[in-house]
């Protein structure tokens, strides 16, 4: 039986995973870890230094600020961790990274099966067009999420500019007049509502356009990919991994 601590349990992802443990057979959530104060079916405590359950593997989707306690929890106990939480620095990045010299750590800006899928995609029509379609990424969001541009969109953007080189960034058009240049990768952010999460990938040539786009109608299939994640990564050595490890698998 795999065991799962879930950090932010009472969270709406946090609620999703359990709804998607509860339909699998193999696997339960052992223990949360939440700042909220709350109750489920299983104990949830406000402090790692609390946990006193078993644990197999750590699944989070919970906020940038409580990843070093978290990994400080992992690496002392040997667990391997699930991150899912978005929003992070490049300091903290810098320390998910280091932690995996330690405990194998599952790192992905995005959990959907579907959205890895574009992002192959999007890395080979970039290959093809990049040279001459100029690049944009449009990201919509609900009313809710803090960070923007999501880490999706980020992904999408990085596997873009790993197959056209000399690429920037640009986020905010609005504060300078200028032509674009065919280097930028226009990323841009909607909030709006409930929208789960829609991702586009706009590749715009001379009298043609092609379009790349993922839309999760849920928060499932988020929750589904962590918990695949989970069995994935059980057993596997120190190191980083993400879905296009569990794809290959």
């Amino acid at each position: 039986m795999l065991k799962i601590l879930l950090n932010g349990a009472l969270g709406k992802m946090g609620q999703n995973v359990e709804a998607c443990v509860n339909e699998r057979d193999g696997v339960i959530i052992a223990a949360g870890v939440d700042i909220a104060q709350g109750e489920r079916i299983y104990p949830v405590y406000n402090c790692f230094l609390d946990v006193k359950e078993d644990i197999d593997v750590i699944i989070d989707f919970s906020n940038p600020l409580v990843l070093d306690d978290m990994l400080a929890f992992a690496i002392e106990r040997n667990i391997p961790v699930i991150i899912c939480t978005t929003g992070f620095s490049e300091a903290q990045v810098d320390k998910i990274k280091a932690a995996s010299e330690s405990i194998p750590v599952f790192y992905s800006g995005n959990m959907s099966l579907g959205i890895n899928v574009l992002i192959t995609l999007a890395k080979m029509a970039a290959k093809v067009l990049g040279p001459i379609f100029d690049v944009e990424i449009i990201e919509k969001h609900h009313n809710l999420k803090i960070d923007a541009p999501s880490g999706t969109a980020n992904m999408i953007a990085d596997a873009i500019s790993s197959e056209m080189k000399g690429t920037s960034y640009v986020y905010d058009r609005h504060s300078y007049r200028k032509k674009r240049d065919h280097n930028e990768i226009g990323i841009h952010s909607i909030r709006g509502g409930t929208i789960v999460g829609e991702h586009e990938v706009i590749f715009a040539g001379h009298d043609e356009v092609v379009s790349l786009k993922h839309q999760a109608q849920s928060k499932g299939v988020f929750s589904a990919g962590a918990v695949n994640a989970a069995f994935f990564i059980k057993d596997k050595p120190a190191g980083m991994y993400d879905m296009s490890d569990l794809l290959k698998d």
